[in-house]
Parts: structure tokens; C-alpha cells; sequence
């Protein structure tokens, strides 16, 4: 069993920026794959990035490209996603997921992940 905990959310106006963590109950580097993905109110949850364990390989959804960054801290067991040029449709809770399942590619799909945070508020203002 993995237990992921999420930090580092808040409220900051556009243009801004966050670094949110998530830590690990387990050497990080037993998980194959970790990911982030969001969800806004009144919507579904949606893939933002994945990193591979072995050789740090990432992916990135289309919108964020360019303005996140996924990384990861194996001596902190800890997956990081810095977060800048913050626009408002940003705003959602984020959650971190792990999978020790082999992955040859970053995952995408949220039932590629089966242990999953609880979720950091992130609110972007104009």
C-alpha cells in the first residue's frame, strides 16, 4: 500500500505561481509511474502530467505544456508539480497518483493509477 499526500495549493492570482508536493509513504522509486490530474467543480477529472520512476520521462497535456513542471525528489520520497503562468481555468483540485504497475510510457488514464492523494485546492484569481 502507497499513501499520497498532497500540499502546496492556495489562492494566487493569474500569472502567478505554485509548486505543489506530494509525498510518499513508500520509496518513491518502487512506483513505476506517478501523475497529476485535477478537477474543477462540475467537471471530470482530467490528466495534467506523469513522470516515469526509472528515467524521470515526463508528459504533459496539451494546456500546460510549457508552464508546468513534474519532477520528482527520491532522498524527500516526494512528486513535485511547479506550477507558473497560472491562468484562471487552472483552478481545481489536484491530486497525485502512483501505480507500481510497469509502464513503458508517462500513464494518462486515471484507472492506470490505483493509489491516489486527497487532493490539494488550487484557485486561481483574476
Amino acid at each position: 500500500q502507497v499513501q499520497l499526500v498532497e500540499s502546496g495549493g492556495g489562492s494566487v492570482e493569474a500569472g502567478g505561481s505554485l509548486r505543489l508536493s506530494c509525498t510518499t509513504s513508500k520509496y518513491i522509486d518502487n512506483t513505476n509511474c506517478m501523475g497529476w490530474f485535477r478537477q474543477a467543480p462540475g467537471k471530470e477529472r482530467e490528466w495534467v502530467a506523469a513522470i516515469k520512476s526509472d528515467d524521470n520521462i515526463t508528459s504533459y497535456e496539451v494546456t500546460v505544456r510549457g508552464r508546468f513542471t513534474v519532477s520528482k525528489d527520491s532522498a524527500k520520497n516526494t512528486l513535485y508539480l511547479q506550477m507558473n503562468s497560472l491562468l484562471l481555468e487552472d483552478t481545481a483540485m489536484y491530486y497525485c497518483a502512483a501505480t507500481r504497475a510497469y509502464c513503458s510510457t508517462p500513464l494518462q488514464l486515471p484507472h492506470s493509477y490505483e493509489y491516489w492523494g486527497q487532493g490539494t485546492q488550487v484557485t486561481v484569481s483574476s
